[in-house]
């Protein structure tokens, strides 16, 4: 055969060398009388015996050799008496080993399943079958069939493999007669299939455009796609007119099937007290943050015991340490120590770190155990640095596990708590409103909770506006550092960076110091000179490694200095092609051995060894390394990461990609030598002052703009406040209103 041809292959299972019962992806052997053919793909319900014709095309592995892909398949139900004794031998249906099968086929013959589906109690004529064991057999056979016939009913919507082993597990025997009656159900988390591709099945059945069903899973549709825009909830009118528009309804009745979907408790809602305005909310998020709310309150009426003579142990670190502190940093320590809550926010150079180091050294000092922790790997690593403190991630601390369905659940919780005294979270502009769920859940009461992050900074990227909400409701204690350290001041880095966000030009004029900008004109000459500048300029001129100490950030994904354009022209020039290096291709991209790249999600289950022979698992969302070694023969890459070698199979390298170039939305936690930003006609709404601001303050040394002031000050100038919907700052400021649950 030959490769990348379309094949049927028809005949018998003869063996089943791998399968993952999750996701239903099989390995096995198929006898055709003529040949034995390897076929792999998602083949879930398959077994030893079945009779199955499968189409797909013939590839030829370089460790396995020839291999039937297969992307589609049907089981043929066995109908003589040798296909049925080797089916039932091979113990696919439950209750039923060799032994058992040998003596039903001799009784029966041909007509074995057909008694054993439909006439399940003249089994009870075999020794050893009971009435009632026969009606267990005869629902494991109907089961077994049943995910055949669902599988071919799904084909003509167009439903991969996969998706079927979803709806199986999820909706059962009776998948196909729930869809009947409601194709909108495949759009339930644990199927996920989008609303547009339910839509479509609905329309092939002639489905109502009308239907509660489909106005019920549009409203979801729309909040569920609101909070990857950050929102956690929408104001009811919005959400209605929205929805209405959206499929082509009237509004009154989007908001009818609201109302419906409130009292059954689909949804939630809630009324601001300001203006008693009303909004809706998913389970998940209204929980979320009612439950955060409660538990930040109950640590207001129930703080830790106050440390005493906070004033002299201040006074002891300022000699011993040669530090003297500003007031607003000696009304943190106090109000850390003295309240057990406290919120510490402030710009680059105010001092937040120095604050933090007295606070750990005075809780420590004291006999407490204080935990630290930080969104992502990067930033827990950069708090470690500069507290000296062991930091981890959140995930990582509240121990986290991955379900079935690769949901995130956490081993900390209501019933096993985190064992510390004190819990200092960083970078707090980054926690969205599930994640600080999931810490107050595991949050010990009489503990200390110390929150820290520049409130200007960028929001989550998940939903929520977590500390900007904390804040403005005013109820927890907040210091706000805002006094510029004077050895800070002589950055201009530093201080630029606090003219951006008064929405004042920084200075650029300065030829000496750590912030310049480059006039360009055109696409192709900024391009030009942000490959210079890695490539040559910055290494000969301050011995920077264009690998690991530059990092080149754009607002966009898209345009001439997006990051996918800059990705590809760095890699070109910093680590060109050669017959010594192995790539592979990866959704349209290439990946190289000796690659700078990025992690773009958290994968816990990724194996790691460091250069001392320590092992672990995960690697997380944001971690830059240099891509080692590519070995199609194993399927797998690896990756340095600092200290430590991690091993992608082929699979996990979908969540990595080149990282010469990022967003300034993804290099939030992280800190870089030099930092690069091209300054050109990237999409109106990425230029404004939060993300100019946030891109400044990833530079510790250098930090270069190329191209047109005029982007530059349009961003400073735009002081766009990206408007999220929330429910943490009512929550908050009602107290005794809400109830943990």
């Amino acid at each position: 055969m030959n490769n990348n041809e379309t094949v049927e292959v028809i005949g018998t299972v003869d063996s089943i060398v791998f399968r993952n019962e999750n996701n239903g992806y099989t390995v096995l052997n198929i006898d055709t009388d003529e040949e034995l053919i390897c076929a792999v793909g998602i083949m879930p319900g398959v077994n030893v015996g079945d009779e199955i014709k499968a189409t797909g095309c013939i590839k030829n592995h370089p460790t396995y050799g020839e291999q039937l892909l297969v992307n589609f398949y049907e089981r043929c139900q066995p109908t003589t008496s040798a296909a049925i004794l080797k089916y039932l031998s091979s113990r696919a249906i439950k209750g039923i080993g060799a032994r058992m099968a040998a003596k039903i086929v001799e009784k029966f013959g041909d007509q074995t399943l057909e008694i054993m589906e439909n006439s399940p109690e003249e089994l009870t004529a075999i020794s050893g079958i009971s009435l009632e064991k026969a009606k267990k057999i005869s629902e494991e056979l109907k089961k077994t069939f049943g995910f055949r016939e669902l599988l071919i009913y799904l084909q003509k919507y167009d439903i991969t493999p996969e998706e079927a082993v979803r709806i199986w597990k999820h909706l059962g025997i009776n998948a196909e007669k729930l869809i009947e009656e409601n194709p909108y159900i495949l759009c339930e988390e644990e199927i996920n299939i989008s609303f547009q591709r339910a839509d479509k099945i609905a329309v092939m059945q002639e489905k109502s455009s009308d239907s509660e069903f489909r106005i019920r899973a549009a409203v979801i549709h729309i909040l569920n796609h609101n909070t990857a825009n950050g929102h956690t909830c929408l104001p009811r009118e919005k959400l209605s007119e929205t929805c209405a528009s959206f499929i082509g309804s009237d509004s009154q009745r989007v908001s009818d099937i609201i109302e419906n979907m409130i009292t059954d408790a689909t949804l939630f809602n809630d009324f601001r007290n300001s203006d008693n305005k009303e909004f809706i909310f998913l389970p998940l998020y209204h929980r979320a943050e009612t439950y955060a709310a409660a538990r930040l309150q109950m640590l207001l009426k129930f703080p830790p015991v106050s440390i005493k003579n906070i004033d002299s142990k201040i006074r002891e670190i300022e000699q011993t340490s040669n530090i003297t502190y500003a007031q607003l940093q000696k009304d943190a320590i106090h109000k850390a120590l003295t309240k057990g809550t406290l919120i510490l926010t402030g710009g680059p150079g105010t001092g937040k770190t120095t604050t933090l180091n007295a606070i750990i050294k005075i809780l420590k000092e004291n006999g407490e155990k204080v935990l630290l922790a930080a969104p992502t790997g990067r930033a827990a690593q950069r708090m470690s640095e500069v507290t000296g403190c062991e930091a981890k991630t959140i995930h990582r601390l509240l121990e986290v596990e991955w379900t079935e369905n690769e949901r995130t659940v956490f081993k900390k919780n209501e019933q096993n708590l985190l064992s510390c005294d004190a819990l200092i979270l960083d970078e707090v502009s980054m926690i969205d409103s599930v994640l600080l769920d999931s810490v107050m859940r595991a949050f010990p009461l009489g503990c200390r909770l110390i929150l820290v992050g520049d409130s200007d900074q960028l929001p989550s990227v998940g939903a929520g506006n977590v500390l900007g909400d904390l804040i403005a409701s005013k109820v927890l204690p907040t210091v706000t550092l805002n006094e510029i350290f004077r050895q800070s001041m002589q950055s201009l880095i530093i201080t630029n960076a606090h003219k951006i966000n008064k929405g004042e030009m920084p200075v650029i004029d300065v030829k000496n110091n750590d912030f310049f900008f480059l006039k360009c004109t055109s696409p192709a000459i900024m391009m030009n000179t942000i490959i210079e500048l890695c490539k040559n300029r910055l290494p000969k001129t301050y011995g920077y490694s264009a690998m690991d100490e530059i990092q080149v950030l754009s607002p966009s994904r898209k345009g001439d200095l997006g990051t996918v354009e800059l990705n590809k022209a760095l890699q070109a020039e910093l680590n060109p092609p050669s017959p010594d290096k192995t790539e592979l291709i990866i959704n349209q991209r290439i990946l190289r051995e000796g690659d700078k790249v990025m992690q773009l999600k958290n994968n816990y289950n990724i194996p790691w060894t460091k250069s001392d022979g320590t092992v672990g698992e995960g690697v997380f969302n944001g971690d830059i390394g240099i891509l080692t070694e590519v070995n199609k023969a194993k399927r797998n890459i690896k990756i340095q990461f600092d200290d430590k070698t991690a091993t992608y199979t082929f699979d996990d390298i979908i969540d990595v990609d080149l990282a010469y170039c990022s967003t300034i939305h993804k290099s939030q936690g992280n800190e870089f030598e030099a930092v690069l930003i091209p300054m050109y006609n990237a999409p109106q709404q990425l230029l404004y002052r939060n993300l100019l601001y946030t891109a400044v303050t990833r530079a510790k040394k250098l930090i270069i703009l190329v191209g047109k002031p005029e982007i530059m000050e349009k961003m400073v100038n735009n002081n766009k406040k990206t408007l999220r919907y929330s429910g943490l700052k009512e929550f908050l400021e009602r107290g005794a209103d809400t109830e943990l649950s």
